[in-house]
């Protein structure tokens, strides 16, 4: 998929100015955290399996080239292939190779965010094969020929009735009078138009949630059960994974099965949750006959050690994104590439480097919500901070940025100038204020002015208040009995 990183603030912009996906952003902020709230609560040991699933990916990550070696040696003991794939280019070229080997026309596909992001469909297209994609989010945005806006929800910015448009369009074998506007309407005709694909596809080729080193399995976690009949139909099976992806052993990836879909979308449960080992052996009812896992580096290796280790730890839940005001703000194609939201903004600067993804670390207001939701309890706003800091040091940030930056620190680095300014500025603001208690405008103060006021400073300054409680003042004295 091409990167549009680079205009992140145009595609912002543009989002915001996009009535029809504000309303669908809306809704997601209704919904999905609403929902992991009541599933969290409803599961006494919900933190601890948190911690659990954080340690079991920390060993993983400690252990990775042991794990990955020896999830290699149980696909080629039940008859499967694995293939090390360094990029995009080399996974594309793999898939591509395997597929013309078994004579593959038609591919169906399951959701992937790891085909998405060495963008395989287009890819197929060029070899002359016909690439479908079989879940439903996925299948509507195919045929608007969008990318995915959510990494589980890839839909998720569009309204029904475009929905029903986009289908009109592209169903043209149908009775163009027939009714369609209902949820229910719509998933009959996209399963109907399905059926049939899975029937006669060549090659079925699914992501993996997890892979498990003590069985050389893939595991697939679905809704709709389209990687099932993916995996299961046709006569090849490929999965694709990065190398993060593995896990121990079966009760690991059941742990983590506990927080994924809690985490998601509130399930205590996602409805398919499958297992895939090997091909077909004797006496199987159906399975394919060929099983290929194709590994994908493309830059994780690189990450490993350093201060982004820990984004390796991502099970690809959605969670922050669904409890990220910026990301609620502007939905997820203005981040401009495969991923989105606060993982994507750590994840991509470290997959296509910060010349490319450099407004994406920006894209935060390090409110802190992100972590605080993590299953896995990755540290994003620290990582989103020291992406800026790379930025910083290697002046990759505006004039006007690191002037402002400057100015900052040589006050902060002056005790007693830094308390004068700041009680100077609180001072005058609150005069200027008191009358409205809020500013619709200031200069400079734009960006917050433009969507909301800013209210006026009450009071005296926080660093004021503290020394006051040093002499005794009830303010300071709360001050100090309530610091972190």
């Amino acid at each position: 998929m091409e990167s549009t990183t680079r205009q992140f603030k145009d595609n912002a912009r543009g989002a915001l100015a996009d009535a029809q996906l504000q309303d669908a952003l809306k809704k997601l902020g209704q919904g999905f955290p609403l929902k992991r709230l009541q599933a969290a609560a409803r599961l006494p040991e919900f933190e601890d399996l948190r911690d659990q699933a954080r340690e079991i990916k920390n060993h993983v990550l400690d252990n990775l080239d042991f794990y990955l070696e020896a999830f290699e040696d149980k696909v080629t003991e039940t008859g499967g292939q694995v293939h090390w794939c360094a990029d995009a280019d080399a996974a594309r070229a793999k898939i591509a190779e395997i597929c013309h080997a078994a004579g593959a026309k038609t591919v169906t596909k399951s959701k992937s965010m790891i085909g998405e992001e060495i963008a395989i469909n287009e890819h197929l297209e060029a070899e002359g094969i016909r690439p479908v994609e079989t879940d439903l989010g996925e299948y509507i945005i195919q045929l608007r020929k969008e990318p995915p806006s959510h990494i589980i929800a890839p839909a998720i910015h569009l309204s029904m009735g475009q929905v029903e448009e986009t289908f009109r369009e592209s169903h043209h074998d149908l009775d163009p009078a027939r009714p369609l506007d209902e949820p229910r309407k719509l998933l009959e005709e996209a399963r109907n138009k399905l059926r049939q694909e899975f029937l006669e596809a060549d090659v079925g080729l699914t992501g993996a949630n997890m892979l498990i080193a003590e069985t050389g399995s893939n595991v697939l976690v679905t809704n709709e059960g389209n990687a099932d009949l993916t995996y299961a139909l046709p006569r090849v099976h490929i999965v694709i994974a990065s190398i993060e992806k593995v896990v121990p052993t079966l009760e690991d990836a059941t742990t983590i099965l506990r927080v994924l879909a809690r985490s998601a979308t509130g399930q205590e449960m996602a409805v398919y949750n499958t297992f895939c080992t090997g091909p077909r052996r004797p006496g199987d009812a159906d399975g394919p006959e060929e099983y290929h896992v194709v590994l994908l580096d493309n830059g994780r290796s690189k990450l490993i050690g350093s201060e982004f280790h820990e984004m390796l730890r991502c099970i690809r839940c959605g969670s922050c994104l669904n409890h990220c005001p910026v990301y609620r703000s502007v939905g997820g194609h203005a981040y401009g590439w495969v991923y989105s939201g606060p993982m994507g903004a750590v994840l991509i600067p470290g997959l296509i480097g910060l010349d490319e993804a450099g407004h994406l670390p920006n894209a935060s207001t390090l409110c802190g919500r992100c972590e605080s939701v993590c299953p896995m309890r990755i540290p994003l706003p620290r990582m989103l901070r020291a992406w800026r800091q790379k930025q910083f040091e290697s002046k990759r940030t505006g004039a006007a940025a690191r002037w402002a930056l400057g100015a900052w620190a040589a006050l902060a680095r002056r005790p007693r100038i830094y308390r004068w300014a700041m009680g100077l500025g609180v001072a005058l603001l609150g005069s200027l204020g008191r009358r409205r208690g809020r500013f619709r405008w200031l200069p400079l103060a734009g960006g917050w002015t433009g969507g909301r006021d800013l209210p006026a400073p009450q009071g005296d300054t926080f660093i004021a208040q503290w020394h006051k409680g040093a002499r005794g003042d009830a303010s300071g004295e709360w001050l100090r009995n309530n610091r972190p």
